[in-house]
């Protein structure tokens, strides 16, 4: 184990002295690197940006937080550089929130030499992206559905000059059953094209793909096994599932000034979980599927902007999403999927920096955290707590859960009024800022009625 660990040790120090032009990056995008403060190539991107470069297709596997979207991101930039098109790159990725975080570092690294993107996902307005679409971007990031959806409706939008196309999270694609999709996305994208996969782990399914869709594809693998990093801190704490919430609570309080990112199982548990922290005087903001996307990205902008301290979030947010201040990751609930506890905790301890992450055991979980255990090949020290201690907070927490109770039941209510209220109207728009337009000129209406 020590002597793993020597030459991991060798390998990052050998990596500090290799430049971005050493990988054969061309001088405009080495400055991007270093404006954006990168100094050397992480260990993903110095394997794989010189095969890219040399047009090979990749599968790239590499632990979350290891810096895999400049290793697809730098060689079609520099791609683009020496054959200027547009519609040159697709990036499919399985979540919005990761679409907008790699169009950010696309425009990051290529604002210099002028790339245009779009950011093509559900829960936005068809018809303005089709006007985006008309703009020709040079590179489209887009969730697999919507992208389907304009490839049959968009009238003129067609990806058959397409240069390269990229997998992110290429399991999670797979896993969240956009097979159909994906299918029906490879068939009308050239065969004569460059493919490059990117996941942290491997799964039956992106083998199955890349039989279908890579031409003697190179294999990067920078971690073999399943492994989380190790500057991060995990725990574990087994309490009965009944107090759970005070365990919360009280670790919330002992850990103050943090930031923490806790996960849990459902939607309607990530905005329990809130309204009990916020009835309690913390400023948490969840963030799950079912919210419009406009809130989503609303949600962690004031999380990374640090206006709020505590995000709640399903799997949602598990993937991707770097958001440099995470300081502890909390399983609220456990996940189902062992390999999603890997993705969660990667969350915190991104790009060197240290993190901690407490995953709740109760007796229903003991099995699924065996599992993760047996995955990471590490068992996980007792978080310590003194239960005296815990307690003291029961009779507060309870009277939260009471008020979030009623809340919850109000919120419920006014979904199923809204409800009716629709099917009533006949306008099909269903943004919420268009439903509450419509309120207030029917308000409007009515009081100009009674003037007359």
């Amino acid at each position: 184990m020590e002597e793993n660990d020597l030459i991991e040790q060798q390998d990052q120090e050998n990596l500090k002295e290799i430049t971005w032009k050493d990988l054969g990056i061309v001088d405009v995008l080495c400055k991007a690197c270093e404006d954006l403060k990168w100094k050397s190539p992480t260990k993903i991107q110095y394997e794989a940006i010189p095969l890219a470069l040399e047009g090979k297709d990749i599968i790239g596997l590499a632990e979350t937080g290891s810096g895999k979207t400049a290793a697809f991101a730098l060689p079609i930039l520099q791609a683009l550089l020496e054959n200027p098109q547009r519609y040159f790159a697709l990036i499919l990725t399985p979540t919005r929130e990761l679409a907008f975080q790699i169009s950010e570092q696309f425009e990051a690294l290529g604002s210099s030499i002028g790339v245009k993107c779009a950011v093509i996902v559900g829960g936005m307005d068809m018809m303005s992206q089709a006007l985006i679409l008309a703009k020709k971007p040079h590179i489209l990031i887009a969730t697999p559905g919507r992208l389907v959806d304009h490839l049959e409706n968009t009238k003129g939008f067609s990806l058959r000059s397409l240069k390269f196309l990229v997998m992110d999270e290429a399991d999670r694609i797979l896993n969240m059953d956009f097979e159909v999709e994906v299918d029906k996305i490879l068939r009308v994208i050239p065969r004569e094209r460059k493919t490059l996969l990117f996941s942290a782990t491997m799964t039956k399914k992106v083998q199955k793909l890349q039989r279908a869709s890579l031409r003697n594809p190179v294999k990067v693998e920078v971690s073999t096994k399943y492994q989380t990093v190790e500057k991060l801190q995990q725990y574990y704490i087994f309490i009965p599932v009944k107090f759970k919430d005070v365990y919360l609570v009280h670790i919330l309080n002992e850990l103050a000034g943090n930031s923490f990112m806790i996960f849990c199982a459902t939607c309607n548990n990530t905005v329990r979980t809130a309204l009990l922290l916020r009835n309690l005087g913390f400023t948490a903001v969840p963030l799950h599927g079912q919210m419009s996307q406009n809130k989503r990205i609303a949600a962690l902008t004031k999380f990374k902007a640090k206006n709020r301290s505590i995000l709640i979030s399903t799997d949602v947010a598990s993937r991707g999403l770097d958001i440099p201040h995470v300081d502890i990751v909390i399983n609220f609930d456990i996940p189902t999927h062992s390999k999603d506890y890997i993705h969660r905790v990667g969350r915190t301890a991104r790009a060197g920096r240290s993190g901690r992450s407490i995953t709740f055991v109760t007796q229903y979980d003991v099995e699924l955290y065996q599992r993760i255990e047996q995955l990471i090949s590490k068992q996980l020290p007792l978080y310590a707590t003194q239960e005296e201690e815990v307690m003291v907070l029961e009779e507060r927490v309870a009277e939260a859960r009471r008020i979030v109770k009623m809340e919850m039941k109000d919120i419920e209510d006014s979904k199923k009024v809204g409800k009716r209220k629709k099917r009533q109207d006949d306008d099909e728009d269903d943004t919420e800022q268009s439903l509450g337009v419509r309120k207030r000129i029917k308000g409007k209406n009515k009081k100009q009625g009674k003037r007359f």
